[in-house]
């Protein structure tokens, strides 16, 4: 019996059958998974820095490395990755309303901000490894900065570069069809979560340690 069926009868019992409507509370499984996930990051994250805070803070000889142009190229980083995150939540919104050509676009021009960002970055690694920096030592005093920094900023990049390979393979699957625009919001929101570990991860190792 369909639906329509089924109120018509009950208008002729003289009841009125109500219409069933989503719960608003309702969320994707996939969407739900994902949050557990940066729920979860959040708490490595959080234990990594606070870690990183409390040897800065009782660590009398803590090197101050970075110059006014190590800050000038992190500025530049982070505008890139602040650009991204806006032009990630266009390609969503985008997603959102069925504009995939629209949604491709504006993703793939995310993944080349993220891959300049990550360019740009291991450019800064090396400079700091040639500087004589390593996990182990470097030389303007306790060696567990260069343990700590290759550390912090080393999970952050890890984060950004599966981030850009899962972002790659979902949008192509989204132009093909294979995923859907909760998908695509998905990687969305990993992506906005990066941005925001950034913002703590610029003022703890960059602006704090700039030389004086």
């Amino acid at each position: 019996m369909s639906h329509s069926e089924v109120a018509l009868g009950g208008q002729h019992a003289g009841h009125h059958v109500p219409v069933m409507e989503p719960s608003p509370f309702a969320v994707p499984a996939k969407k739900l998974a994902m949050w557990l996930f940066i729920i979860s990051d959040i708490m490595t994250f959080a234990a990594c820095l606070v870690a990183y805070g409390f040897l800065r803070n009782s660590t009398a000889n803590w090197p101050r490395p970075f110059q006014s142009s190590t800050i000038i190229s992190v500025l530049i980083m982070t505008f890139i990755l602040m650009t991204s995150a806006l032009v990630m939540a266009m390609a969503v919104r985008a997603a959102r309303a069925g504009d995939r050509p629209a949604a491709f676009r504006l993703s793939m021009i995310t993944l080349v901000a993220g891959l300049l960002f990550t360019l740009l970055h291991v450019r800064e690694w090396f400079g700091m490894i040639g500087q004589g920096v390593t996990l182990f030592k470097n030389p303007w005093g306790t060696g567990l900065f260069g343990g700590a920094y290759f550390s912090v900023t080393g999970m952050e990049l890890l984060h950004v570069i599966a981030a850009l390979i899962a972002l790659l393979i979902i949008s192509l699957g989204y132009k093909s069809g294979r995923y859907t625009a909760v998908d695509l919001e998905n990687i969305g929101l990993f992506w906005q979560f990066i941005n925001i570990v950034w913002m703590f991860v610029v003022p703890l190792i960059y602006f704090m340690n700039l030389a004086g």
